[in-house]
């Protein structure tokens, strides 16, 4: 399948918005604080507040965020380090952390939401930067999300639902899930690139888990799926906090402005004042934060003004939300008149 053809079926299966957009320049001068903060000139993106750590998660927010401002050389770097480091499981998928002069087997574990976004990250480069990413290694990375990181949804065995990590096939039983791992968008143009149709539904199921989940009070961050319903996944955050501010920013970058699990989030955000980020499901706000890469995606939620997100000195993950949500205006074009 040639380029043109191929960049055809993508956007004719997704939203159909372009992905060549233009900057502005508050856009350019937040990536390149960002870079000089955050990603070392070796292409090692750092959570300083990680104990200096790497992790899957973030070199591909990097290679995506590289992509969209249209930065081949980061990109490159980026790509470059986590191939060297990351890439030491013996398959397609990357180590989850690295942590400067120690390793033990718990890094070695991966994490698909890195995987998932490293590998949309490079086929959008292939299909809308032309930048010539080789496509058998992003193909590898989708049958190893398929072939690894699905599992049968206990209530439905015939509706895959995303896990969270890699695990050997089992019958169909209780699952941990992690709302926020789905990105719609994703995993439905990775699928579509792949020949994946199982990822394909894996978003439209995703959609509908996290509807479900909508309906009894904010999506929490993890979970556990019986097959008696959801339950509260123990050793993991039941409230809606870190993990799941990023539900409803990849929910807008798909383009699902009328999902439940967007639109509850409107009144949570319509407020002034501190932005609310972590908070029960019931809507009571237990820390808030003035960090302006939150605010952000309260913005982009609520479709109000686009904000700066450099120069308030914020650690590598609000700084991070805030690029990802600027971009996220520009593509998904849910508040678009």
């Amino acid at each position: 399948m040639d380029r043109r053809t191929l960049l055809a079926g993508l956007t004719g299966a997704t939203i159909g918005h372009s992905f060549v957009t233009p900057l502005s320049a508050a856009a350019r001068t937040d990536w390149q604080e960002w870079k000089n903060r955050f990603l070392a000139p070796d292409g090692r993106v750092i959570d300083h507040l990680q104990d200096n750590a790497s992790h899957s998660e973030g070199q591909a927010y990097g290679l995506l965020l590289a992509q969209a401002h249209g930065d081949r050389a980061a990109f490159d770097a980026i790509e470059a380090w986590t191939r060297a480091h990351l890439l030491v499981r013996g398959d397609a998928l990357m180590a989850w952390r690295w942590r400067p002069g120690r390793r033990d087997d718990d890094d070695l574990h991966s994490a698909t939401d890195g995987d998932l976004l490293r590998a949309w990250a490079l086929m959008r480069a292939e299909v809308f930067s032309n930048w010539g990413v080789a496509r058998p290694e992003v193909q590898a990375i989708a049958r190893a999300l398929g072939g690894q990181c699905l599992a049968p949804d206990p209530r439905a065995p015939t509706e895959p639902v995303l896990l969270p990590w890699a695990r050997a096939p089992e019958p169909a039983g209780p699952l941990v899930f992690n709302p926020s791992y789905v990105m719609p968008r994703a995993l439905r143009e990775l699928g579509t690139y792949a020949g994946m149709v199982e990822l394909v539904r894996a978003a439209d199921h995703g959609e509908t888990l996290l509807r479900e989940l909508a309906e009894t009070g904010l999506v929490p961050d993890w979970t556990r799926l019986t097959a008696t319903g959801f339950t509260r996944a123990e050793g993991f955050s039941g409230h809606h906090g870190y993990d799941a501010i990023r539900v409803a920013l990849y929910l807008s970058w798909s383009g699902q402005a009328a999902h439940p699990a967007l639109r509850q989030k409107i009144p949570v955000f319509a407020g002034g004042g501190e932005t609310p980020v972590v908070l029960t499901r019931g809507g009571r706000a237990l820390e808030t934060s003035t960090f302006a890469g939150y605010r952000a995606i309260a913005r982009l939620v609520t479709c109000g003004p686009e904000i700066a997100t450099g120069g308030d000195g914020a650690p590598y993950y609000p700084a991070t939300l805030g690029l990802l949500a600027s971009v996220a205006r520009r593509e998904g074009k849910t508040c678009s008149a």
